[in-house]
């Protein structure tokens, strides 16, 4: 509730320039806003047991770990989850290509903290939520080839991965929400190309 009053009572200020040329201070106090609530979801390493789980669900979603996992799948898999690896990797890999043109774009600086240090130093830049959209995207494709319950049990990890970047720091709520989303459309868009790459990657199904 303290994060939506600061919202509103700065929104009141400017009421009479939302529709001016300087809508940037309504866009300021939406920021003040991101940000408020994201702090309040954040966690400490004083939290102890839930602390460990938010970390391993932040880890869960890393690409490395997911290719890897991939790769496995692709080498001793059968037909069918060859095939899936097959459209989970290449939409790891598209899907990372359009988050970081878009966080070069944008360059939104990551919240201020210490945990995540391998993502702060490779990356420093949070908008969008490359873990929100990979694991949005996975649990889209998932859902759309199958089995049922394999997509589904996507569809839980993928949100939890997405607020557990919340809650390290490692970004603000808006980051993780336009990640879902860009996930979203690209799991569409995978789904809509998977025959083409059938056809004309066969060699690697």
């Amino acid at each position: 509730m303290k994060c939506i009053a600061v919202y509103l009572l700065a929104v009141q200020k400017n009421y009479f320039r939302v529709y001016s040329p300087e809508m940037m201070t309504t866009w300021k106090s939406f920021l003040e806003f991101d940000e408020c609530v994201s702090h309040r979801l954040r966690l400490t390493p004083a939290n102890k047991g839930w602390w460990q789980v938010v970390t391993v669900l932040a880890h869960s979603g890393d690409s490395w770990f997911l290719l890897a996992g991939l790769a496995v799948v692709w080498l001793l898999g059968n037909s069918a989850w060859r095939e899936r690896a097959v459209v989970f990797g290449v939409g790891i890999v598209v899907l990372a290509c359009l988050v970081f043109a878009i966080k070069f774009t944008v360059r939104r600086q990551r919240p201020a903290g210490e945990w995540g240090a391998i993502y702060r130093n490779t990356d420093p830049h949070s908008f969008p939520s490359g873990h929100a959209a990979r694991v949005t995207m996975l649990a889209v494709i998932g859902l759309g080839l199958g089995p049922l319950w394999f997509g589904l049990l996507l569809i839980v990890w993928a949100p939890l991965v997405s607020l557990a970047r919340v809650m390290t720091g490692l970004h603000y709520l808006s980051d993780v929400l336009a990640g879902m989303l860009l996930g979203l459309l690209v799991g569409l868009a995978m789904l809509a190309v998977q025959p083409l790459l059938v056809s004309y990657l066969p060699f690697l199904f």
